[in-house]
């Protein structure tokens, strides 16, 4: 496995991440702290993209736990139903709707456990909740944060949970709120998959992957 940066080129890493971009935001539309739980939840093996073209029709009708409720297992199921999984998805979102009301006064609840309790809410989307609305630094790593984290050597690990707690463990405190946001982008636009963009690549000289592109 790749070596994990030292804390002197963590820093580097970040400040020249958040010179490039210095308010990253998650590109998941959302009206509230309870659209934002059914907009990552339906982000499960879907693009951003595609899971913002389904829910803008859906929010404007529902934007509230009580809202979905009345609109129904159908009425989700047609607003969601060009998203992958979206039979269970929609069930999901059903459920996850009526037991905020019941137990959660259909407020979100602000901890990992409690949002993981919600159907169709792993750790990964309540670290996206958590982070992005109640602005604690969790991180939640996905696909891209992986591939970057163990090419560069910014956050190498055998899983996401080693992953994410090379983040935790690693990123100077200033860059922890932010680090999951740097860290998508980059993979998303700059580090991808089959040929990663590295002669755009703001680290390109601290990287450690060995087979860069120009």
């Amino acid at each position: 496995m790749i070596k994990q940066f030292d804390y002197a080129h963590m820093k580097e890493v970040f400040a020249r991440f958040e010179a490039s971009e210095p308010h990253p935001k998650g590109e998941l539309e959302h009206v509230n702290a309870y659209t934002l739980v059914v907009a990552v939840a339906l982000s499960a093996q879907a693009t951003d993209a595609g899971v913002n073209k389904a829910t803008r029709g859906l929010f404007a009708r529902a934007d509230t736990p009580e809202k979905m409720l009345a609109l129904g297992l159908e009425g989700v199921t047609e607003h969601i139903k060009t998203i992958g999984l979206f039979r269970q998805k929609a069930k999901n979102v059903i459920k996850l709707s009526q037991i905020l009301v019941d137990q959660y006064n259909s407020e979100v609840p602000s901890s990992r456990a409690a949002l993981q309790s919600l159907p169709g809410v792993g750790r990964k989307t309540a670290n996206v909740v958590l982070n992005m609305w109640f602005g604690h630094p969790a991180q939640a790593v996905d696909t891209h944060i992986f591939r970057v984290g163990n090419r560069s050597g910014i956050c190498p690990g055998k899983d996401v949970d080693a992953v994410e707690r090379a983040i935790e463990d690693n990123v100077p405190v200033e860059y922890q709120r932010h680090a999951h946001h740097w860290l998508i982008l980059h993979g998303r636009y700059i580090c991808v998959a089959r040929k990663p963009k590295c002669g755009a690549c703001p680290i390109r000289d601290l990287c450690q992957f060995e087979e860069k592109t120009l």
